[in-house]
Parts: C-alpha cells; sequence; structure tokens
C-alpha cells in the first residue's frame, strides 16, 4: 500500500479534542420561578453538528433549559451563548434557532407545501428562491408526493416530518427539539429516529433534543445529558451514560439494573471485595480507584450482564443462589426475576438465541438457579 492510500484515522470527536470551541455555552444559568428553582448552576458545552440530548423525567428542567437556548426563558443567572456570541439577551426572533414542538403546531387549513414555507415569508427571498427551498425541504423529508395534503390527511409521522421540514426551511444554526417522537406509537417512533439521524447529518445543523424517553435518547445522540432536579447528573455517550454512570441516580434512570449496597472488605489487584448483605454474598468487582477498607459503595450489576442456569458453574467469581419467582418471555429475550437466598429480587435478561418450543426454557417458574457474572460486569458506585 502506497503512503498515499494509507487509510487516514477517524475525527476525534470534538468534545475529546481540548482546542475545539464548543457552538453552544450555557455557562453557569439559573432560572427561578418565584421560590422553585427549575435550573440550577448548569454549566454545558455542545459542539456544532451533534445530535445532543437532554435526557430526565417531568420536572427535571430540561424543558426549561430549552426555553433558554430558543430566548422564551430567561435566565434569572449565568449565560447564553450560540456561535461564539452572547444571546442570553437577544429575543427569540433574532437568534439562529429554531424550535420544532412537541404538538407539532401545523395549520390545518394549509397544504403542507404551504406549512413548510410559512416561515419564509419574511425573509429576504424571491418568490422562485422560496419555492427551490421548500422543495429542497420536502425531498429532505421525502414528502414531495404529499405536498398539497392537508394535515388532517397525514398519518402521525408524516405530520411530524412536515414540522420538521418547516422547521429547517430558515436554516438555521441550532434547531431545538422538543419530545418531538412523543405523539407516535412504538413503531413508527423507532422508525422516525432513524429518519431524524439521517436528516440531521445530511444538513449538518447542531440538533438538541428534549425527551423522557431512555431508549429515544441512546439511539438518536451522539451524546447526552441525564438531568435531575434542575441540575445535570452526567454527560457522555450513550455507552459512557448506559457502561459506565457515575451515580445511583443515573445507573437506576439508564435502563433496567441491579443495586445492591455494601461494604467493602478488601481491595487489591484492580478488584475490591464487598459485602452485599441484601444478596446474602460477598461479591468482586473491578475497581481502579483508590478505596479504604470499611467504604460504603453500591454495587450495579445489568440485568443481560447475568448468567442463569439450573446448575452450579463448575469455577467462577460472583455465584448467587435463589428460586425463579417470575418469567416473562418478549420473543427476542426472557427476563427472570429470581429471589435469592437473602430474599432479594435480582432481574435477569437472557436473549433467545435460537428457536425454541414450548419446555425448552434454561429455567421455570419455582426452579432453583444459580446466578453468576464476572467483576468486569458489576459497577462500583460511591454515590
Amino acid at each position: 500500500m502506497n503512503a498515499q492510500d494509507t487509510i487516514p484515522a477517524p475525527a476525534k470527536p470534538a468534545w475529546l479534542d481540548p482546542s475545539a470551541k464548543p457552538f453552544i455555552r450555557i455557562d453557569a444559568v439559573t432560572k427561578q420561578f418565584g421560590p422553585f428553582t427549575a435550573v440550577n448552576n448548569v454549566s454545558l458545552d455542545i459542539f456544532k453538528g451533534e445530535l445532543f440530548a437532554l435526557l430526565g423525567g417531568s420536572g427535571c428542567g430540561k424543558t426549561t433549559l430549552l426555553r433558554m437556548l430558543a430566548g422564551f426563558e430567561q435566565p434569572t443567572k449565568g449565560r447564553v451563548f450560540i456561535d461564539g456570541q452572547d444571546m442570553t439577551d437577544i429575543p427569540p426572533y433574532e437568534r439562529p434557532v429554531n424550535m420544532m414542538f412537541q404538538s407539532y403546531a401545523l395549520f390545518p387549513h394549509m397544504s403542507v407545501e404551504k406549512n413548510v414555507g410559512y416561515g419564509l415569508k419574511h425573509e429576504r427571498m424571491t418568490d422562485a428562491q422560496r419555492k427551490d427551498r421548500v422543495k429542497a425541504m420536502l425531498d429532505l423529508v421525502q414528502l414531495t408526493p404529499l405536498a398539497q395534503r392537508k394535515p388532517h390527511q397525514l398519518s402521525g409521522g408524516q405530520r411530524q416530518r412536515v414540522a420538521l421540514a418547516r422547521a429547517l426551511a430558515r436554516q438555521p444554526k441550532l434547531l431545538l427539539l422538543d419530545e418531538p417522537l412523543g405523539a407516535l406509537d412504538k413503531k413508527l417512533r423507532e422508525q422516525t429516529q432513524f429518519e431524524i439521524m439521517n436528516i440531521q447529518e445530511k444538513t449538518g445543523i447542531t440538533f438538541v433534543v428534549v425527551t423522557h424517553d431512555q431508549e429515544e435518547a441512546m439511539t438518536l445522540a451522539t451524546r447526552i445529558a441525564v438531568m435531575d432536579q434542575g441540575e445535570i447528573r452526567q454527560t457522555g455517550t450513550p455507552t459512557e451514560i448506559y457502561e459506565f454512570p457515575r451515580s445511583r441516580f443515573v445507573a437506576d434512570f439508564i435502563g433496567s439494573i441491579n443495586l445492591c449496597d455494601g461494604t467493602v472488605n478488601r481491595t487489591g489487584g484492580g478488584k475490591a471485595v464487598v459485602a452485599c448483605e441484601a444478596w446474602n454474598a460477598e461479591v468482586t468487582v473491578a475497581c481502579d480507584d483508590a478505596l479504604s477498607v470499611g467504604s460504603k459503595v453500591s454495587v450495579a450489576v445489568r440485568p443481560e450482564k447475568i448468567a442463569i442456569d439450573r446448575h452450579k458453574p463448575a469455577s467462577g467469581l460472583n455465584i448467587l443462589a435463589g428460586k425463579v419467582m417470575d418469567l416473562g418471555y418478549f420473543g427476542k429475550d426472557s427476563l427472570y426475576r429470581v429471589k435469592l437466598q437473602g430474599n432479594t429480587l435480582v432481574r435477569v435478561n437472557r436473549v433467545n438465541e435460537r428457536r425454541a418450543s414450548e419446555g425448552e426454557r434454561v429455567a421455570d417458574w419455582e426452579d432453583d438457579v444459580y446466578l453468576s457474572f464476572d467483576p468486569s460486569a458489576a459497577i462500583l458506585l460511591r454515590e
């Protein structure tokens, strides 16, 4: 292979490059409504071209943060910067931002084409340029054949794409999406997630999405900020958030997990041995941190990281005995709820790798079973 044929290394993500400048900088922002603090001293950097998700439950402050980016709310304290400019006191209509609302807010009396072009009425464009822009947006969201239909003649997914095309028509530097898929059924939501990802990649516009749906955030986002009670608990890629949560809150909020409080009994060799009273066992956990004996910690294990069998493994660490109390079959996988000898329930997911007839399960109700997991599969939490 010649030197000129060498495949270039993939570019480092902007958030890992110390020299990269953030496209959005939220600097120590607080928002109060009377005595209530909706957003509490939040600082966050988002980079150009990201599809970034603000994830959290109802009342966590994610929508308030989004509205401050849009200019619909003013911070009580702190500053908001977009593309290097201080936007804190700039009104919404002067910001390079557009927002797509959960309700879509389409005009029922207008055609798809007119809905998409509505925001261009006051742009400095010729009629021909407006027409070309609308056509480009309809092509982008694959709705050109439906240009003359009214919103009531469209499916939920099609209305969602009309709203997205209208939001993109003005070519904003930043697009804000507030629960964009909340009105869609599960199957259509999954399909539309990938459509949004493809559109974002084609346009290169920075997207910030607010959602309470963990799977949606994990599928869509380059990075996620998990919010709780007006604060950001952790920011990272979907893999980092899921596999390396930094607190009990994040571990418990993202996906399903088994948690047990414990006390560190021994450390050494990159591992910690934790006495987990509720599991009636000592558990060995991979650990890079220096922990002192006697430290109070939590051990967390994802259900899919745990093996289940009727027979005790011949060797290995972290073997727990129990009895199957509940069993759910979901086609692609099965969920077992196992009561340990300490009377604690542990959830185990087992992928159904091959077709199986009734009676071929690895375990059934009331079966005595053994659970096992590798030390590297467990997460040690100190918060």
